[in-house]
C-alpha cells in the first residue's frame, strides 16, 4: 500500500501532521533519555549492566504516536513489543498517566520494568510482553475471552480493538504461528497486528527478503494483509522519470546493503544506489536531488510516515483480523541508525547531547512536557482525557460451595471424578457453573469432559449446524453454539494455556469473573510451561488439569509418562499444585481452588490427575459430620494421616504418598504392621502447600498451608520417612527438613516403556514390595 500524492500537511483523517511530528520527536528523545538515565544517571557499583534498547524503541516511535495520538479509543487494548517499553512510558508520561519521578527509574526496584508489565508498572500497560512471541499473541486470546464473556453475560462492557505491536524478529517464534493458524481466529475482526519490520534481530541484519513468505502465511490463515513499505515523500519520487528504476533498485537490495547505505556518509548515497548503473533517467533523478534530500528520501519508509500510518489505521476492514507490515529502520533518528549491532547499544554522552539538541531538549532538563498552551500540549491533554479509563469494578460475588455432598462409593479415578464434579456442578451449584468455562486442545472426551459438554455445549464465535444431532449412537453431543461453555482448540498446548490466562484475567479487565479450567495431557505441561507461567505473571487466574500423569498410564508408553511435572507445579509462582488420590479429596480441593480464581488476591491451581481407579474405602472417611469437615479442612490444607485414629507416638517409620500411588503406600504400611512395625501413613493432597507450611514457620500469617506440616509430622514423634511418588522423587525430598528425619525417596527417575501398571511400578521400584523393602532398609532390618 503506497501513496501517489505528495506528503500532505493534514492526512485524510484530519490529524495535524506537524503536531504529531513534534510529539514523535519528543517521544523519541524521552525514550532514549529514560534508558540513558538508567545507565548513566544512577550509581551502579555492582558491575552488572542495566541495559535497555534505544534502537528498538526508536524504530516504532511513529507507529505508536500515530496510534495513541490519533487513533486509539478508550476501549482499545494494546500489546507493545518488549523492547519498546520506554516508548510506552514516554507516551504515558506525555498523556499525564505517569509521574516524572518514574522516568529515571527504568529497571530499578519499584520503578519502570524492563519490559511492559501489566501488574508491576506504575502506568497503564494492557499486556505484559516480556516473553517474546507470547506477549504478542495475548491480544488474540483477550479478544476471544471478551467474545466469550459477552456471549454469557449481558453486563459485559464493550471492547474495542485488540492490537499487537510486534517486532519482526518475534515472527520467528512458534507461538505466533500456532495462534495465527487457529481457525477461530480468522473470525475476530477486532484484531490488528502491526509488525515493526526493521529487519534486524539481536545479533544481525536479517538476511534475505522474507516479507513475501510472511505475508502469504497471514493471508493463508484468513487475515487481511497491508504493507506500508514506502512513505509518501519517496513515493512521489517514484512517479518521476527514473522513479521506477529507483524503486526497483531499492527493493532489490539485500537488507544488509540497504542498511550499509544508511550508515555511509550522505555524499555516497547516490553512488551506492547507482552501483555502476548507466541508466540515464535514474542518474538524472538522483542528480536532481540535494545530498540531504536523497538521504531523507531513502529513509522515508512507511512505518515512519505519520500521515500514511494514521490513514491506514483509520481505514482497516474490521470484518477479519489485519496484519500491517510497516517497514522501519532500527535506531531511526539515532546515531546508531541501521547499525547491525545497535540492538543493545547505548548512546554516548556526546551522542545524547547531539540528540538533545536535535530534539530541542537538554540533558540537564530531560523531562520537559509540552507547554499546555501549545498545539502539542493541547493534543496531549485532550488525548490523555480521551484515553483515561474508569476503574474496573469488583467482580460479582460467587459463593463456590465447599462440597457437593455426593458420596463416592465405587472405585473411580481422579480424572473421572473431575468429569463427575463438573457435570454435578450444573445441577448443584448453577451460579458457580455459570462462571465456569472449560478448554481443551482436542482432548476433551479423553479427559472426561463429555458430561459437562453435553450439558453446556461447545462455544463458537457463530452457531454451527450439528450434522450428527440425529445420530442415535453418538455419546458426546458436540453442539457448537455461541453460548456454549466449553472452548475447543486445535492440538496446540501453547494456545490452550494462553487462552486460559486471558479467560482468567476478565475479572480485572472488565469486572466479570470467570473460572477457567483447562485439561491437558500431563506429559505436555512442560511444552506449555512458558505461556502458562506468563499468563500467571500477567495476572491470569485459572485451573490447569494435567491428566493422565506418571507411569500409572504405563500402556501409553514411556514418552507419555510425565516425571518432572510435580516439581514444576510446586515451583510455579502464583499457583498451587495439587495431586489428590481419592475422588472425594479431588472434589474438596477442586472446589477450594475454584474459590480462589477470578478474585482480587486469588491464584491459579495445577491438578495432576490419573486414570487409575482407586477404591474410596481406602480413604477411611469418618461418618461423623464434624470429623468429616475436619478431614476436608486437612485435605485443602495439604494432607492428612491414615487412619485418622492412628497415634503417631512411637511410630517407627512414616510412609508418605500422594496421588495414584497411595494404595501401594497403604498396602505397604499394612504389611509392615503385620510384621510388628508401627508404620504411619501420610496422604498428601498438595506437597506444594505442605512445603509452604514448612517455610512459613515462625511467620505463619504469610503462608497458605497453615500449620499442616506440624499436624502431619509432629515434632514429638520423629520417625524415618519413606516418600513415594509417581514422579521424580526429588519433589518430596524437602520433607526431611520437617523434623530432621532420615529419609528415603522413591519415585521415577528414568524413561519408561509400554507395560501394565504393576510392571511399571515394579520397574521403577514404587510397588508395594519396594516400599516395604525401603522401610526395612531404613530401619536397618
Amino acid at each position: 500500500m503506497t501513496a501517489t500524492t505528495a506528503h500532505p500537511t493534514v492526512p485524510q483523517s484530519g490529524a495535524d501532521l506537524p503536531v504529531l511530528q513534534q510529539i514523535a520527536t519528543r517521544v523519541r528523545w524521552l525514550s532514549a533519555a529514560i534508558i540513558d538515565a538508567a545507565n548513566a544517571g544512577r550509581p551502579n557499583d555492582t558491575g552488572v549492566k542495566v541495559g535497555g534498547h534505544q534502537a528498538s524503541s526508536a524504530s516504532i516511535v511513529e507507529i505508536m504516536v500515530a496510534l495513541w495520538f490519533a487513533e486509539l479509543a478508550v476501549e482499545d487494548r494494546v500489546s507493545v513489543k518488549p523492547h519498546a517499553s520506554p516508548v510506552l512510558h514516554a507516551i504515558n508520561y506525555l498523556l499525564g498517566d505517569l509521574g516524572e519521578e518514574y522516568l529515571p527509574t527504568l529497571r530499578a526496584r519499584g520503578g519502570l520494568q524492563s519490559y511492559p508489565s501489566r501488574l508491576k508498572d506504575p502506568d497503564t500497560v494492557d499486556f505484559s510482553t516480556g516473553s517474546v512471541g507470547i506477549g504478542a499473541t495475548a491480544p488474540v486470546w483477550a479478544a476471544m475471552a471478551h467474545r466469550y464473556l459477552a456471549s454469557q453475560f449481558a453486563s459485559t462492557p464493550s471492547a474495542g480493538r485488540f492490537i499487537s505491536l510486534v517486532g519482526d524478529a518475534e515472527l520467528d517464534e512458534g507461538a505466533i504461528w500456532e495462534a495465527v493458524a487457529d481457525p477461530a481466529i480468522a473470525k475476530l475482526g477486532e484484531l490488528l497486528w502491526v509488525i515493526d519490520l526493521n529487519r534486524q534481530s539481536l545479533d544481525r541484519v536479517v538476511p534475505d527478503i522474507q516479507i513475501g513468505k510472511l505475508q502469504g502465511m497471514f493471508a493463508a490463515a484468513g487475515w487481511q494483509v497491508v504493507t506500508l513499505k514506502w512513505g509518501r515523500l519517496i513515493s512521489e519520487l517514484f512517479q518521476r522519470p527514473g522513479g521506477q528504476q529507483l524503486r526497483q533498485r531499492l527493493e532489490s537490495m539485500p537488507n544488509e546493503e540497504y542498511q550499509r547505505m544508511l550508515r555511509a556518509d550522505a555524499s555516497q548515497t547516490a553512488e551506492r544506489i547507482l552501483a555502476g548503473s548507466e541508466d540515464e533517467q535514474l542518474r538524472a533523478l538522483l542528480a536532481s536531488l540535494t545530498t540531504t534530500e536523497l538521504a531523507t528520501a531513502v529513509r522515508d519508509l512507511g512505518g515512519h510516515d505519520l500521515g500514511l500510518l494514521v490513514d491506514t489505521f483509520g481505514t482497516i476492514d474490521s470484518h477479519r483480523p489485519t496484519a500491517v507490515f510497516a517497514y522501519t529502520v532500527k535506531g531511526r533518528g539515532l546515531p546508531t541508525e541501521g547499525h547491525p549491532n545497535n540492538h543493545s547499544a547505548l548512546l554516548t554522552a556526546d551522542q545524547m547531547d547531539a540528540l538533545a539538541a536535535d530534539s530541542g531538549m537538554t540533558r540537564e532538563n530531560p523531562w520537559q512536557r509540552f507547554d499546555p498552551g501549545t498545539a502539542p500540549g493541547r493534543l496531549c491533554a485532550d488525548r490523555g482525557a480521551e484515553l483515561r479509563r474508569a476503574p474496573v469494578g469488583a467482580p460479582a460475588q460467587v459463593d463456590v460451595p465447599t462440597s457437593l455432598g455426593h458420596g463416592h462409593r465405587k472405585a473411580i479415578s481422579t480424572q473421572a471424578g473431575l468429569g463427575r464434579l463438573l457435570a454435578d456442578l450444573t445441577r448443584d451449584a448453577p451460579e458457580t457453573a455459570a462462571r465456569v468455562v472449560t478448554c481443551s486442545p482436542d482432548v476433551a472426551s479423553s479427559t472426561n469432559l463429555g458430561g459437562w459438554i453435553n450439558k453446556t455445549g461447545v462455544w463458537s464465535v457463530d452457531d454451527r449446524r450439528d450434522w450428527f444431532a440425529d445420530d442415535a449412537e453418538r455419546v458426546l453431543r458436540w453442539s457448537e453454539v455461541s453460548n456454549g461453555r466449553h472452548i475447543e482448540l486445535g492440538i496446540a498446548e501453547v494456545n490452550l494455556v494462553s487462552l486460559l490466562g486471558e479467560l482468567g484475567a476478565t475479572w480485572s479487565r472488565w469486572g466479570e469473573r470467570l473460572i477457567p479450567i483447562a485439561t491437558i495431557y500431563d506429559p505436555f505441561v512442560s511444552r506449555a510451561l512458558e505461556p502458562w507461567s506468563y499468563g500467571m505473571y500477567a495476572g491470569g487466574q485459572s485451573i490447569l488439569v494435567g491428566t493422565p500423569s506418571g507411569v500409572t498410564l504405563a500402556p501409553e508408553g514411556g514418552a507419555h509418562q510425565s516425571i518432572t511435572t510435580p516439581s514444576i507445579g510446586l515451583e510455579q509462582p502464583n499457583c498451587i499444585a495439587w495431586e489428590p488420590a481419592f475422588a472425594q479429596d479431588l472434589e474438596w480441593c477442586f472446589l477450594h481452588a475454584m474459590g480462589k480464581v477470578g478474585v482480587p488476591g486469588g491464584c491459579s491451581s495445577y491438578f495432576r490427575l490419573s486414570t487409575r481407579p482407586i477404591d474410596p474405602a481406602l480413604a477411611q472417611l469418618p461418618d461423623d459430620p464434624h470429623l468429616l469437615e475436619h478431614r476436608r479442612r486437612q485435605a485443602v490444607a495439604g494432607g492428612y494421616r491414615l487412619p485418622a485414629t492412628h497415634d503417631p507416638v512411637d511410630e517407627q517409620v512414616t510412609l508418605v504418598g500422594t496421588g495414584a500411588i497411595v494404595p501401594e503406600v497403604i498396602a505397604a504400611a499394612n504389611t509392615l504392621r503385620e510384621q510388628g512395625i508401627n508404620a504411619g501413613v501420610v496422604c498428601l493432597t498438595s506437597a506444594d502447600l505442605v512445603f509452604r507450611s514448612m517455610q512459613q514457620r515462625g511467620h505463619r500469617a504469610a503462608g497458605t498451608g497453615g500449620n499442616i506440616i506440624d499436624d502431619l509430622f509432629p515434632a514429638a514423634s520423629p520417625a524415618p520417612l519413606i516418600t513415594v511418588h509417581d514422579g521424580h522423587p526429588h519433589t518430596l525430598s524437602f520433607l526431611a527438613g520437617a523434623r530432621g528425619d532420615r529419609i528415603r525417596c522413591l519415585g521415577v527417575t528414568d524413561f519408561g516403556q509400554s507395560s501394565g501398571v504393576d510392571d511399571a511400578y515394579r520397574m521403577h521400584r514404587i510397588d508395594t514390595a519396594s516400599i516395604v523393602d525401603a522401610a526395612l532398609s531404613v530401619l536397618g532390618r
